[in-house]
């Protein structure tokens, strides 16, 4: 045998063996459970995203916590709420209020006169006030009342109105959306929000609201707030349009209260 038929048979010696896989099949057990791993995955990846959809769908818009919600909780605290009307069913004295949630006028009243006027007279069982809120200024403000009356329903109609006067944007400038609404009920731990929410737009909802509407028109109110004081029971007297003073409020009731 020659040198170079020698090396040749070295190499093909040294060479390690090639293998194909062309002709290899997996077994049927291998591939039913390949196949049964892939179904189990899909069917998964088709309930997630299911489950998250509806669960989406199914609330409205997420809120945040607002801020001064420890002030708020300290002015209300102990006083009775019942749907519309805040402080003892037998108070002497009632006072009512038309009032429109984006009013800059209201909210000065609410911040800056009835904190007073609270624990002068409500908290003393002396008085007890109706929030009647009316839809005065744009759209928002029927949403605005829309979410106050459904708040009533679960006995947190001044705490809940008060938190968006609070934080009051501007007039018509888009901030009393559905994400405040939620914010306002977030805020409130005694809020259920979900039922909130689903109240907004029912029927009870919008009856309280034409209810306020002709009581509005009977008395008159021109602008918000509009404030009426008075014996229970017997005829309210208008203070007017605008925001009076708590030295105004304040002789209006006791002068009530002295009848």
């Amino acid at each position: 045998m020659s040198g170079k038929q020698a090396r040749r048979r070295r190499q093909e010696q040294a060479r390690p063996p090639t293998s194909s896989t062309a002709g290899r099949r997996a077994s049927p057990k291998v591939l039913l459970a390949v196949a049964g791993a892939l179904a189990l995955i899909a069917v998964a990846v088709v309930l997630a995203l299911v489950l998250g959809g509806s669960g989406s769908g199914s609330t409205g818009p997420t809120g945040s916590t607002l801020p001064d919600a420890d002030v708020i909780a300290r002015q209300f605290k102990g006083i009775p709420q019942q749907g519309d009307v805040l402080g003892k069913a037998s108070a002497p004295v009632t006072m009512v209020q038309y009032i429109d949630l984006q009013c800059p006028i209201c909210r000065q009243f609410e911040t800056e006169v009835m904190p007073t006027i609270i624990e002068r007279y409500v908290r003393t069982g002396k008085l007890k006030v109706q929030s009647r809120p009316i839809a005065f200024i744009g759209p928002d403000s029927e949403r605005g009342r829309r979410a106050t009356i459904a708040a009533g329903q679960q006995g947190h109609l001044f705490d809940f109105a008060q938190l968006l006067y609070f934080n009051q944007g501007p007039e018509n400038g888009g901030w009393l959306d559905d994400t405040m609404v939620a914010s306002a009920a977030t805020t409130i731990p005694a809020i259920d929000e979900q039922a909130l929410q689903e109240a907004e737009n029912s029927s009870e909802v919008a009856d309280a609201a034409k209810a306020y509407d002709r009581q509005a028109t009977a008395d008159a109110v021109s602008g918000t707030p509009t404030i009426l004081v008075g014996k229970s029971g017997g005829k309210l007297r208008s203070l007017g349009a605008g925001a009076p003073s708590v030295e105004q409020l304040s002789a209006a009731i006791d002068a009530a209260l002295a009848d």
